[in-house]
């Protein structure tokens, strides 16, 4: 064999080799994609039986799109599937766009967010006149204006979802409110009036509705072709799917609202369409880069403390990496964006099922796609697995009635068939002991314990997890008031806040809020009675709606009481009558 016959034979079989390397490159790679996605699926298989709502799911890798699937059903009764395209709101997680819109109009040099928020919304009353900072278009973008939720004032109101309400509507009940939940920039409360009143702005300062701006400069640039603000609730949007809740005998309800605000929510998105936005956070097409890092920094109180809440992002850490996410909840929706920007990596789950948890779904997606870079969970202070048996008097010690004296919400400690439960936060979850005094509840929304602080003149229960529910509550001994004490409180209370009276009766010897009517005396339709548990002296809540309500003792007969109700507080009510006959 000469050299020159030896060199191309040696060639052929290195490139023979090079070709079968690459051949068993690609069958692995194959069987590897295949499992990932077959592993993927499975965190969804709960949603892929038949007549079942469901999710999208959006894996964005480097600005492209690495996996998209729908599970489930966009409509129960034709039997559409959910797919990649199918339309879903997606909530509070349309709050970055709102925020996207105010940047760039203050890039047009057509608002500061510096300004007081009065000069695009006169009527709003002036709080400042009281010695307090004027509330600005920052204080709304990161949720620290003090400003009542609108929705909770809706609510409150007896309006419910499903009532068409309109802008008009919700900014005539914020400009009645006489005071704030605190001044302006010394506390964060997650608002939905502060973005609400940013649609305000933007039409105001731009001349366009959001809906109309938002698709002029964010959603056509960016290719969203199917993405808009829904601002008419008769709006027909193609591939949208129906919003559904469980109903009875493992059955689903529709869950849809006719709420026409925008600004805290109202996107219709797809996955997509998402993908869009989702790479305009590397490339800086719409905004450029010093838009994108405006639209990430972190918000401050006056006092310099900074915040998770950036304008309408959450900045934190997950298993030690760095996110950015927001998720939304609206009628039977849920929406959850979430995004890993030192990995290029981010997982949409978009829903149609109020208890799909998509929020968790996400992470456990890109828990798959990057474990080899997060964290072990026991290393960032994960629960440990580990359960503790407890004898019943140890766990009957526990039980009781805990108070929180600054956000005046209660926990209330039982034991059921030999398990403790905390009903908190509008419901009930179970407590895994870990030792005689430390728990975890069982499915809570976040990582969390529930520690009971014993042996003290101040028994007392201690919540730990992230900045939003860190509290603490001192056990009170249960209030049991009398039939006459009861029938003291019983008669017709009015708001000139939100414009309504409240009717409170005794039945079954219980005081229940029998009634909300309009001032002019007529019923709010669809409000059901609900019944109010006593606290401690002249202190009742409603625990489904979380409201509290606190009497006003110091004259007799009661003069009237103050109601706090999530993000609403210090709404006042005057008697007008006593408590006359009504039907329930």
């Amino acid at each position: 064999m000469t050299r020159l016959s030896a060199r191309v034979y040696g060639s052929r079989h290195v490139l023979f080799a090079i070709v079968i390397a690459l051949l068993v490159a690609t069958a692995v790679g194959l069987v590897n994609t295949r499992d990932m996605d077959s592993q993927v699926d499975s965190m969804f298989a709960d949603l892929q039986k038949p007549g079942s709502p469901g999710c999208a799911l959006g894996v964005y890798r480097n600005g492209g799109v690495l996996y998209s699937k729908g599970y489930g059903l966009a409509s129960l009764e034709l039997g559409a599937p959910i797919t990649s395209e199918t339309i879903f709101d997606i909530g509070s997680t349309s709050k970055q766009f709102t925020a996207a819109s105010i940047l760039l109009l203050e890039q047009q040099g057509k608002l500061s967010v510096r300004d007081d928020v009065r000069k695009y919304i006169p009527e709003l009353p002036d709080y400042s006149q009281h010695g307090e900072a004027p509330i600005t278009i920052l204080n709304l973008l990161n949720h620290t204006s003090g400003l009542r939720d609108y929705l909770v004032l809706l609510g409150l109101s007896g309006v419910n979802q499903d009532s068409v309400t309109t802008d008009d509507d919700a900014l005539a009940l914020i400009v009645r409110q006489k005071g704030l939940n605190f001044a302006a920039g010394s506390k964060f409360s997650y608002s939905n009036t502060g973005f609400f009143l940013l649609s305000v702005i933007v039409k105001r300062a731009s001349g366009m509705t959001l809906r109309e701006f938002a698709a002029q400069r964010i959603f056509g640039p960016l290719g969203m072709t199917h993405t808009v603000f829904r601002d008419d609730h008769s709006m027909l949007i193609r591939h949208r799917a129906l919003a559904y809740e469980p109903g009875d005998k493992n059955a689903y309800k529709l869950n849809v609202s006719y709420y026409e605000q925008l600004g805290d929510g109202a996107v219709h998105t797809s996955i997509e369409d998402l993908a869009h936005w989702d790479e305009n956070f590397y490339s800086g097409r719409v905004g450029g880069k010093n838009f994108l890092e405006t639209l990430q920094e972190q918000g401050k109180l006056n006092n310099g403390k900074t915040l998770e809440y950036a304008k309408g992002l959450f900045i934190s850490n997950y298993r030690g990496l760095r996110v950015v996410r927001h998720g939304g909840a609206w009628g039977g929706y849920r929406a959850e964006l979430l995004r890993f920007p030192d990995q290029h990596f981010s997982v949409a789950c978009l829903c149609n099922l109020a208890n799909a948890n998509p929020e968790k779904r996400a992470e456990r997606v890109a828990e798959l796609y990057l474990h080899d870079v997060l964290k072990p969970e026991e290393a960032i202070g994960h629960e440990p697995h580990r359960t503790v048996v407890l004898m019943p008097a140890q766990m009957a010690a526990l039980t009781g009635t805990y108070r929180n004296v600054s956000e005046e919400n209660v926990v209330r400690v039982t034991m059921i068939n030999g398990t403790l439960q905390a009903e908190m936060f509008g419901a009930t979850f179970p407590l895994r002991a870990l030792s005689a005094t430390e728990f975890v509840p069982v499915n809570f929304s976040v990582p969390a314990r529930v520690t009971f602080v014993v042996g003290s003149t101040n028994p007392m229960l201690k919540i730990s997890g992230d900045e939003t529910i860190t509290a603490d509550y001192l056990k009170v001994r249960e209030f049991n008031p009398s039939a006459d004490e009861l029938a003291g409180l019983a008669g017709d209370y009015s708001s000139d806040e939100l414009g309504v009276i409240y009717r409170l009766r005794v039945a079954d010897g219980r005081l229940k809020l029998a009634e909300i009517a309009e001032a002019t005396g007529i019923p709010r339709t669809g409000v059901p009675a609900s019944t109010l548990r006593p606290v401690v002296a002249d202190e009742f809540e409603i625990p489904d709606q979380g409201m509290n309500i606190y009497f006003h003792k110091d004259m007799q007969p009661i003069k009237g009481f103050e109601l706090r109700a999530g993000g609403s507080r210090g709404i006042e009510f005057s008697r007008t009558h006593l408590a006359a006959p009504i039907s329930f």
